[in-house]
């Protein structure tokens, strides 16, 4: 009865897509082709589009609506896939696949690059203190951390203690590893101070590089 109720639905869209260029909308599928870069690359770039963050609530709902009307085949005429594309667009930006709760916007996806950027050049920032290194490793990785959670698999719930320790570790390594270079850069006497400086924009990636999966 579903499937008949969604054939009807992306009947009634595909008659008033005909002039447009929106691919024929299927419901939990990429709009965009996954077999070829070029799509993925789309894919992605929808995905981390940070306009999404700037939803209002009454658009989240009726954006959901529409893709309830549409798995139920109760859509109203005239729709057209590039609005359901939108619409599943905005619920997967903001909702949980899991748990259709909100996420919180600076650990959303599209919210990566605008929450992201200013961590990457604190990372950057030169001539930094121990204090200061230590201070944007910890951010970076909790950040990280904050966003692997909440963009995770919850159907299947792993404890806490696993997260702790799993963020623990990474702050610890990144840390270390970019407080250990730092300093070995600082006693390389043989570095001019031109070069110690170019080097050490270059710390961060290893410390940061050592926790990726």
């Amino acid at each position: 009865m579903a499937d008949t109720a969604t054939t009807a639905s992306a009947a009634a869209a595909s008659a008033a897509n005909a002039s447009t260029d929106a691919p024929p909308f299927q419901l939990g599928k990429p709009r965009f082709q996954q077999t070829s870069f070029f799509g993925r690359f789309r894919h992605f770039l929808d995905i981390i589009d940070p306009r999404t963050l700037f939803v209002t609530e009454r658009r989240l709902r009726e954006a959901v609506q529409l893709l309830e009307d549409y798995k139920h085949g109760t859509l109203r005429p005239g729709v057209t896939n590039e609005q359901l594309w939108s619409a599943q667009k905005i619920k997967q930006a903001i909702l949980h696949p899991d748990t259709n709760e909100k996420i919180f916007m600076p650990f959303r996806m599209s919210g990566y690059i605008p929450f992201g950027t200013p961590i990457v050049v604190g990372l950057l920032l030169p001539n930094q203190t121990l204090a200061s290194t230590v201070f944007w490793q910890w951010l970076n990785q909790s950040h990280n951390a904050c966003v692997n959670y909440a963009n995770r698999n919850a159907t299947k719930p792993s404890p806490a203690s696993k997260f702790i320790q799993g963020y623990l570790g990474a702050v610890i390594s990144a840390v270390s590893i970019a407080v250990g270079l730092n300093v070995l850069v600082q006693k390389a006497n043989k570095f001019t101070p031109a070069t110690r400086l170019l080097v050490q924009r270059f710390v961060p990636f290893p410390a940061v590089g050592s926790k990726l999966q």
